[in-house]
């Protein structure tokens, strides 16, 4: 299990998205998420400050972490504003406005390789605005 957290190792006060992010993880590797991975879109994204993308290992495991972390969020006073893909148990993703959850099968994931896809969308950016 991986969490890359860019921001680590600074003294600063954590924003109310990396605090959210904080519950997603913790809930997530309470259940053995595989992989669990942060990915900051803040200032590419307008809708979300923070992705989550994590594995499970069959559709009963991505919805069963899916309604842990519901129910951590909302023990928090985080109301999700929605939840897509529960029914199928390949892709859930749980909308906590600041923090988008992504939970999916390993197939789903290395199929759709969000990680890769916010990589090159940051690089992309950077190298137009060097230009």
């Amino acid at each position: 299990m991986s969490h890359k957290d860019p921001q680590a190792g600074g003294n600063s006060q954590a924003t109310p998205a990396e605090e959210l992010r904080d519950l997603v993880v913790s809930a997530l590797e309470d259940l053995k998420a595989i992989e669990i991975n942060t990915i900051d879109v803040r200032g590419q994204n307008p809708l979300t400050d923070l992705f989550v993308v994590a594995s499970g290992t069959s559709s009963r495991h991505v919805k069963s972490m899916a309604d842990k972390v519901i129910v951590k969020a909302k023990e928090q006073g985080c109301q999700p504003l929605g939840v897509e893909g529960y029914n199928q148990g390949e892709w859930v993703l749980v909308d906590l406005n600041d923090v988008i959850l992504h939970l999916m099968l390993p197939q789903t994931r290395a199929f759709y390789n969000l990680e890769k896809l916010w990589e090159m969308s940051e690089a992309q950016r950077s190298s137009a605005s060097a230009s």
